[in-house]
């Protein structure tokens, strides 16, 4: 009877009801030629007894054909009981006939708007509801195709029937023949009947959860995506009074997890219970699983402890995030530094221009949320080295109150994807599933990478330290401004940072005021100072990448800013002397207004002998102290006949002086002439040549001459090195191809030109809109003119010269009067009190230089001609 004609959907619902799934006793009276290789017969069938003819008479759901033959005895009972029904208007005796019904025996032409339409609305209050997950109704199943794969008919609440393909959500099986002669799967067969022998023709709830739409890859999807097309199956659950089938085909071993399902399943625990039956058929190596190869070692590692030897979870805290999917560790227990990878997570490229915005958002992601905090690391699996990629431990961490899987945020924001791991990869994040779940909720609400939206990359942050120039510019705003928040993006020393300002997009160099820490090795031959690596891990560990404070007072040569660092509100520069990884430097430090707690610090770390103070001994260092304030006294005058030969403002103020009357005088007049002679003929450099610092050498200067010259710093890279011209005291940049190594002969005779400063005295410094006319009025007073000079003090190599004009007739009568003073009285030059700590042995000089001072004062002369701006400077 087709299901098409009257009554014979409810007369199928009444035999299926008796029959389906019970046990049967069937009497053959006839064989019928075989339809599609299935046997055909005609008889009588009981279930626990009962005839079933005699049923579907007498509840009026069938009719008995007519009859040519005698009736025999039997035939007089069954139409009775026809005659029965009728009279009492059972079944299709029904005077009313059927309910009418619609059934829809295709697929709805608007997928989306079907599972739309249903969502959030209650169909039936006994039977049928709809979960937030999906549609829930009761169902039929009409057809088995494989064993995952399966045709229903919804029972509707409103009465009518639609017939729909459902895939079970999770699972998939081998596939089955469908065609005469198609080979089947593997465990297809098997699949096919497990399904059909428990849900064929049963009662079944579904739940239908989603289309079969592929997740378009990130940054492949776009705004303007084409509608898609009419669905020709649905994802879903199909629930047995006993269960789920699919978990009871995944424990037969019958079928596969699908991974990417997990979305779908995250909600209710399906997945997890999906993956237990998985573990369950994989340990009793069942069917699709009789050949399983062994564990592999990384996967072993996920039940025991990894491989290096390493624990396999252990407590730690973030310092440092190195990318959307990397960051480093420290082990509480061990103290040890880890670099990890988080498990099956891949975050954007920062090379990438398309993807180089939400790279960097992932990166500020991790950072805000993990650097510097306790988390609970999980080792997954160990990525072997491949190629140029080094190997590298992939974890899942957890962080917080509520135990948070960060990467597992960080796929849910849009900022990173997962890995899609092939079938039987077991390496991979011990919550995987939650992971996939996680990015299929930012693919639903197109969020980051999942958006569709071209972002232009971030532009690179102005380096405000480049050049000295360009770091004076910003001196005084950063001053009005105290403390700046800011982020460490770099720790280059102990003392030595580079901060980011986000505000403002631009980055800097701090160098931390008042303190020296040892400097670490600068490449792999060079052995740094003692303790400079341990002072340079301290501060990355507690600096890197956190969010700071800074305050600046001045800007060394190099573009650096000397200043004051904040973590936590508390001084970095007291900790490293705490911690006995730095030094105060007294000069520096004179000024600070906590320079008192930096001497107390550094107290208390000699006494506890910390790092850099292992080896202290205060008796050695009060017999320094001594011997320091023995240099600071008066030197007994020294005139000297001096030319200057070099002014330099470059790097602060400086200049170069000749002594002359010397018979190194006359000797370089001699040398000079023999070395012009010597470079009249083009000498070539040796093969290989490269100039490194210190070196000795030959130099072209910008006049076409060659001068002896000594390396400053060289670089191969720009085939270029700076060079002092050691007897007159100039400098310069020259390139390799003007530098020869210096002939032995030309070597015996030191430099001629010695470096050199104004005694007691500063000229106005860059900040100043008079340091410009500072240097002219030097240069006018002194340059190319001989003069007397008297050596007040040595630092080093470094003569303080008092400088003085014979020509100048109060030189005579007045034993202090000098070109430094002079400077002073114009308001170009000021009392160094900070770089010339031997001022208290010249007394007389000094009241001499204070007069100078109220003189400008009183002319408003130089930096005084618009108030006394002495002290603020």
């Amino acid at each position: 009877m087709s299901l098409k004609a009257l009554w014979a959907f409810e007369s199928r619902e009444f035999l299926r009801t008796h029959t389906v799934g019970k046990e049967i006793t069937f009497t053959s009276l006839h064989s019928l030629p075989s339809n599609d290789d299935v046997p055909r017969d005609l008889g009588n069938a009981e279930v626990g007894g009962v005839d079933l003819t005699s049923e579907l008479l007498k509840s009026g759901w069938a009719k008995l054909k007519e009859i040519k033959r005698e009736l025999t005895e039997e035939d007089l009972k069954k139409r009775e009981l026809e005659n029965e029904a009728r009279a009492a208007g059972r079944g299709l005796w029904n005077p009313h006939g059927p309910q009418a019904r619609a059934v829809h025996h295709t697929m709805p032409e608007d997928s989306q708007a079907f599972i739309t339409e249903w969502k959030g609305k209650s169909l039936d209050a006994t039977c049928h509801k709809l979960c937030l997950t999906g549609l829930r109704t009761q169902a039929i199943v009409e057809y088995v195709r494989d064993g995952t794969t399966l045709r229903v008919r919804l029972l509707m609440p409103d009465g009518e029937h639609q017939i729909v393909n459902i895939a079970l959500a999770g699972v998939r099986s081998p596939r089955a023949s469908t065609k005469q002669g198609e080979p089947s799967e593997p465990w297809g067969e098997e699949a096919k009947f497990f399904t059909e022998s428990r849900l064929l023709q049963r009662p079944v709830r579904v739940v239908i959860l989603s289309l079969p739409t592929s997740t378009a890859t990130p940054f492949q999807s776009g705004p303007n995506a084409a509608a898609p097309q009419p669905a020709s199956i649905f994802i879903g659950t199909v629930l047995h009074p006993s269960g789920n089938v699919a978990e009871f085909l995944v424990a037969a071993g019958l079928a596969r997890v699908v991974d990417w399902h997990a979305g779908m399943l995250a909600n209710n625990g399906g997945m997890e219970r999906l993956r237990a039956a998985e573990k369950s058929a994989k340990e009793k190596r069942a069917c699709l699983y009789a050949n399983l190869p062994a564990a592999s070692a990384a996967y072993k590692a996920n039940n025991g402890s990894v491989s290096s030897g390493q624990s396999k979870t252990f407590d730690a805290t973030v310092v440092r995030v190195w990318s959307g999917d990397q960051l480093s560790v420290i082990e509480k227990d061990s103290g040890k530094e880890r670099r990890i990878q988080l498990s099956s997570t891949r975050g954007p490229k920062l090379s990438d221009p398309k993807q180089a915005y939400y790279a960097q958002e992932a990166k500020e992601f991790l950072r805000k949320k993990l650097i510097g905090k306790h988390v609970k690391v999980t080792i997954d699996f160990v990525r072997p080295r491949e190629g140029d990629f080094e190997e590298r431990e992939c974890a899942t961490v957890h962080y917080g109150g509520q135990n948070g899987n960060i990467a597992e945020q960080l796929i849910e924001k849009g900022l990173a994807s997962i890995v899609r791991h092939k079938r039987d990869d077991e390496d991979r994040s011990s919550e995987y599933d939650k992971l996939i779940a996680a990015e299929q909720v930012a693919v639903a609400e197109t969020r980051g990478i999942h958006s569709g939206k071209e972002i232009p990359a971030p532009k690179q942050p102005l380096n405000i330290s480049e050049t000295a120039a360009r770091a004076t510019q910003y001196l005084n705003g950063f001053k009005r401004l105290g403390k700046i928040p800011a982020v460490v993006d770099y720790v280059a020393a102990g003392s030595r940072f580079k901060i980011y300002l986000p505000k403002d997009n631009q980055t800097l160099t701090l160098v931390l005021a008042g303190i020296r820490a040892p400097r670490g090795a600068r490449n792999v031959t060079d052995k740094g100072e003692p303790y400079g690596i341990e002072a340079a891990d301290y501060a990355l560990r507690r600096c890197m990448q956190r969010d700071v404070e800074f305050e600046v007072d001045s800007v060394d040569k190099s573009g650096g800013f000397i200043g004051c660092l904040y973590l936590n509100k508390e001084n970095f520069a007291l900790a490293l002397v705490k911690e006995g990884l730095a030094a105060v430097h007294t000069y520096s430090a004179e000024g600070l207004s906590w320079a008192r707690q930096l001497n107390e610090a550094e107290a208390e770390a000699k006494t506890a002998r910390l790092n850099i103070w292992s080896d202290y001994d205060e008796e050695s260092e009060k017999a320094e102290v001594a011997a320091d304030a023995s240099d600071t006294g008066a030197l007994k005058a020294e005139y000297l006949d001096v030319i200057i030969s070099d002014v330099r403002i470059k790097s602060g103020f400086g200049f170069s002086v000749q002594i002359l009357n010397t018979e190194g005088i006359a000797s370089l007049e001699k040398l000079m002439r023999d070395f012009s002679i010597h470079h009249q003929n083009p000498v070539a450099a040796p093969p290989g040549f490269v100039p490194k610092g210190g070196d000795l050498v030959s130099a072209k200067f910008s006049d076409g001459a060659w001068y002896r010259a000594k390396i400053r710093r060289a670089s191969p890279i720009k085939k270029e090195a700076e060079v002092t011209f050691i007897d007159y005291g100039n400098q310069d940049t020259v390139a390799f191809s003007n530098i020869r190594p210096l002939d032995p002969r030309f070597r015996s005779l030191p430099g001629q030109a010695h470096e050199a400063r104004l005694s007691f005295v500063k000229l106005v410094g860059p900040t100043s809109e008079y340091q410009q006319e500072a240097v002219d009025r030097f240069s006018q007073l002194c340059e190319g003119r001989k003069l007397v000079a008297n050596i007040d003090h040595k630092e080093g190599s470094l003569l303080h010269l008092r400088l003085i004009d014979p020509e100048n007739p109060a030189s005579t009568s007045d034993p202090f009067a000098c070109i430094n003073a002079d400077l002073v009285a114009d308001g170009l030059a000021m009392i160094d009190r900070k770089g010339c700590n031997y001022l208290a042995s010249y007394p007389q000089v000094v009241k001499r230089l204070r007069d100078s001072v109220l003189a400008a004062k009183r002319d408003r002369l130089g930096i005084f001609e618009f108030g006394d701006v002495e002290e603020d400077d």
